[in-house]
């Protein structure tokens, strides 16, 4: 028997099929897959009204020379819990080190070191996350909602594409406007 494939450190595109309108055009950072469930973080949208300056004014931690930064809408889940992606050149005591690929931190500890310019040199802020129980991502994936891909560390932190599922299809050699959103099977 073959045993199961797990996905973290990869990314989900969602595919032209993807049924929940909530995720369209996601682009997800896949940070822990186990026979549990699945944990990642949408990439794909930034929030219109929060910066990461207000997240830190709400906190009372005041940015040195930072320059203010776009939130992600990192998932539908927990939307008010904070999370931050990270290169591996910063660790803390609970961040998750995704392979060799990126860290995920969630604690006052690490906004104060950004703001203080002594944080890790790359890195992009979330609110929420996107969740799936034991099994769900893999039947996700049977309905032709999701794509995998290994991708690059670096699409978390691309911040020029209007559009990172566009962005992160293309770089597959895809044109995302060349899929169907309907599927066959044979």
């Amino acid at each position: 028997m073959d045993s199961p494939r797990y996905f973290s450190g990869q990314f989900l595109l969602a595919t032209p099929g993807m049924a929940d309108p909530r995720f369209a055009r996601s682009i997800i950072a896949i940070c822990s897959h186990d026979e549990h469930g699945a944990l990642g973080i949408n990439i794909g949208e930034t929030s219109p009204n929060i910066s990461f300056h207000g997240i830190l004014e709400q906190f009372d931690i005041v940015p040195q020379s930072l320059e203010d930064r776009n939130v992600f809408i990192g998932g539908p889940v927990e939307e008010h819990r904070g999370f931050i992606l990270h290169s591996l050149d910063f660790n803390l005591s609970d961040t998750l080190q995704v392979g060799d690929r990126w860290g995920l931190s969630s604690s006052l500890d690490i906004l104060g070191a950004i703001a203080k310019n002594r944080g890790p040199e790359k890195w992009i802020a979330a609110l929420g996350y996107a969740g799936w129980g034991a099994g769900q991502l893999e039947y996700e994936l049977t309905q032709n909602g999701w794509s995998i891909f290994s991708g690059e560390p670096e699409w978390l932190y691309e911040t020029d594409a209007p559009d990172k599922w566009e962005m992160a299809w293309q770089a597959q050699g895809i044109d995302p406007n060349m899929l169907s959103g309907q599927f066959g099977s044979a």
